[in-house]
């Protein structure tokens, strides 16, 4: 058995504790080192997350700028009655009459991916004409009477199918139509298409005159059919604006 000395023990002891002293230290020094390397981890992940999401938003901002978003904004289109042009065709027992009338003014609003829309557009009931000059003045004196019904107005209730915003659409619009003094309702296959400010658009439907109370121009002679076929063409400018 060896034994050891008061020296030997003082020594032992001083090792023991500067051992200890030491190795506490080295632990916190540990630790602080593991802690930073976990901040600047954390602090490098923020920043690529930053990074990645400050575009992001940018980017939705930038669309949500140019969107025409349904709940909070209507489309608003502006007939150009220069660019634009109502024609007709009867038909008869000798042949086929084709004639024009001139678009007055007219404006419609819808609401994207609803059926709401209103507005009018107007025909000028004294421009019709037809090429003839006598068959004409009968036109306007005999049935139309247009030098007291001025205006043939159609005014849009219901849009039946997806009018987009932008684009090319292919609808239906129902509504009320003012000729002669009375109201009849009218479905309306329309094609429409849509830009940034401006659309195009044409319509084909048949208005039965003489049913809604027109005088029949049929006489011995000439047999005139009962039904007046219609073919819109129509362009113009459009905007967005704030729902009412």
């Amino acid at each position: 058995m060896t034994f050891v000395g008061p020296r030997d023990a003082w020594a032992l002891g001083a090792l023991i504790r500067q051992t200890n002293h030491h190795g506490d230290w080295l632990s916190r020094s540990v630790k602080i080192r593991v802690c930073q390397v976990t901040v600047r981890r954390k602090v490098s992940f923020s920043l690529m997350l930053l990074a990645l999401v400050i575009p992001l938003c940018a980017s939705s901002a930038q669309t949500a700028q140019h969107a025409v978003p349904s709940s909070a904004k209507e489309i608003v289109l502006t007939l150009d009655p220069g660019r634009s042009m109502l024609h007709w065709m009867l038909g008869t027992t000798l042949h086929t009459v084709h004639g024009t009338f001139t678009l007055k003014r007219g404006t419609v609003r819808f609401g994207p991916d609803t059926n709401y829309v209103k507005g009018e557009i107007v025909a000028d009931a004294t421009s019709g004409e037809s090429g003839n000059g006598s068959r004409d003045k009968r036109m306007h004196n005999e049935i139309l009477e247009s030098q007291h019904y001025t205006e043939v107005i159609f005014r849009p209730e219901e849009v039946m199918g997806n009018l987009l915003p932008r684009g090319p659409s292919s609808v239906k619009i129902r509504g009320e139509i003012m000729l002669h003094g009375s109201e009849h309702e009218l479905t309306v296959p329309v094609q429409i298409e849509m830009t940034n400010d401006h659309w195009n658009g044409t319509a084909k439907f048949a208005v039965p005159y003489i049913q809604w109370g027109l005088k029949n121009p049929s006489n011995f002679l000439l047999r005139v059919d009962g039904t007046v076929q219609i073919d819109l063409e129509m362009t113009g400018n459009l905007r967005s604006s704030p729902q009412p």
